[in-house]
């Protein structure tokens, strides 16, 4: 077959991303801060843009929702009703203020050990749980650990040992001086100075006092009574678990595959830096987007939040003088062009409000029972719904509710909190997965000293009101909020009483 040139004509369609459709694409998914640095940047590049100022306050951006049919009584009559489930302290992500957990300091030897366990094994320990941030910087350790000794020291010499031992516990809770040299300059045995580690690694959060990781680990398995021949091979073979030496580790700890799947999942659940609950974290105010009000017919009005946000005009004396100076075709260019994008600005930022209004009034129209009665009526919600119901793309919708906060009389919320995986429940609806957490939440703040709740237990109790729900499933949510296990409840308790 001869091999030469031709000419051919074919019909093909594609979507081109014009530059004006990428910078909308990026205005929108930007919070009211990043708008408000970009308008700083196209006042300064366009001379024909100028501000006028905040909004008119006599006529703010805002959609009002209707009160649904049937709601007579008050929201501050429906949270009384609703006990200690219905305000839920926590509001299981309720965001005024962002949290950094980093300690600031390059990875150790340590972190870098436990993060290749974790890996090695399939587990992700960068999923630390959000209750340790709230804890931090309102005791420190040293404070959150002297203050347990009193109940549980049984002499003074060892309560003197152990606080001499938590003032040379590192930022993680880690006792790096070796105790023979702890006990040389306190001048005791070594036996007593045991004795006093041993008091402090009994202390609050489980694992600190340990000197190495198998022993935080150890520590913390002990306390959950997991602490069984199988689990201590495993744990005194973290480098094998590094290695990904599967087979190898399931010789070492007589254990079939089922068992040692299970074992890495309660391995990885183990903190390996529990002080560092306690450190300083800093701290950064949100700014609301978007704000909720309840208006005078039981209904909502929603608002953007323009107190951020300078309001953008053209400049027209400004223009008329600078299209008065321009005598030739270059300059006028120039002109049309900036008239152009100020004019293109102005209508994004417009469009940017109306979508996040739109989106955010349904999200409020589905979520009624939130704002009304708190994180208990939290049902579940995806993007794909919102979108159906606004007629938008599901990709719009996420960009939308990236980086954006609501703010409401049961505080600041990015928009990303009322999407929630639902659990099955008798209704047949569902309920959502923080709903799920604040019912955990209300039965433990339920308990006694005496009548302490395991989660099995847990477990039977929100199945019989109509929650589908496994044993691992509320142990999951329950650490997810910060609860302790039965036994860490059961000593706060005490040392509670006690005190």
């Amino acid at each position: 077959m001869a091999l030469g040139p031709r000419l051919d004509i074919r019909q093909t369609q594609s979507l081109v991303m014009t530059p004006q459709l990428q910078q909308a694409i990026k205005l929108l998914a930007a919070s009211n801060l990043e708008i408000e640095t970009f308008i700083s940047e196209a006042l300064e590049a366009n001379p024909l843009l100028d501000t006028g100022g905040p909004s008119d306050p006599g006529e703010p951006e805002r959609i009002e929702i209707a009160a649904p049919a049937g709601e007579d009584a008050t929201a501050d009559q429906l949270m009384l009703a609703g006990g200690g489930e219905g305000d839920a302290p926590l509001d299981l992500g309720a965001v005024d203020r962002d949290f950094d957990t980093g300690d600031g300091a390059g990875p150790s030897m340590r972190d870098a050990e436990w993060g290749a366990a974790a890996s090695g094994s399939g587990g992700d320990m960068g999923d630390t749980p959000d209750w340790e941030q709230l804890r931090a910087a309102e005791v420190t350790l040293v404070e959150h650990l002297e203050g347990q000794i009193g109940a549980l020291a049984s002499d003074p010499q060892t309560a003197f040992i152990a606080r001499h031992i938590i003032g040379l516990l590192d930022e993680a809770g880690y006792l790096t001086v070796p105790l023979e040299e702890v006990a040389d300059d306190l001048g005791v045995d070594f036996f007593d100075a045991k004795a006093g580690l041993r008091l402090v690694q009994s202390l609050d959060p489980s694992g600190v006092g340990a000197r190495n990781l198998a022993e935080c680990i150890a520590i913390q398995a002990r306390e959950a009574d997991r602490y069984d021949p199988c689990m201590k091979a495993l744990i005194d073979n973290l480098d094998l678990v590094a290695r990904g030496e599967v087979e190898r580790l399931k010789r070492l700890c007589r254990v079939d595959d089922e068992d040692f799947a299970d074992m890495l999942r309660e391995l990885r659940s183990y903190n390996p830096r529990p002080g560092l609950a306690f450190a300083p974290a800093e701290t950064g105010t949100v700014v609301p987007d978007i704000l909720l009000s309840a208006n005078a017919a039981g209904g909502w009005d929603i608002a953007i939040n323009e107190e951020t946000l300078p309001k953008l005009i053209v400049n027209r004396g400004y223009y008329l003088e600078l299209n008065r100076g321009a005598t030739n075709k270059e300059s006028q260019g120039w002109l049309k062009e900036k008239l152009a994008d100020a004019h293109w600005l102005i209508r994004a930022l417009d469009q940017r409000q109306k979508t996040i209004l739109k989106t955010a009034a349904e999200i409020v129209k589905q979520q009624d029972g939130f704002f009304r009665r708190g994180v208990a009526e939290l049902r579940p919600l995806t993007l794909r719904e919102v979108a159906e119901q606004i007629g938008m793309h599901e990709s719009t919708v996420s960009r939308v509710t990236s980086n954006k906060y609501l703010w409401c009389e049961r505080g600041t919320f990015e928009l990303k909190y009322f999407f929630t995986s639902g659990v099955a429940s008798a209704d047949g609806e569902g309920a959502s997965s923080a709903a799920i957490k604040a019912r955990i939440k209300a039965l433990i703040d339920a308990e006694t000293a005496k009548n302490i709740l395991s989660d099995q237990q847990l477990a039977e109790m929100l199945q019989k009101e109509g929650f589908d729900l496994a044993r691992r499933t509320v142990a999951k949510y329950r650490e997810a909020i910060g609860l302790g296990s039965s036994a860490e409840r059961r000593r706060a308790k005490k040392l509670a009483g006690a005190s």
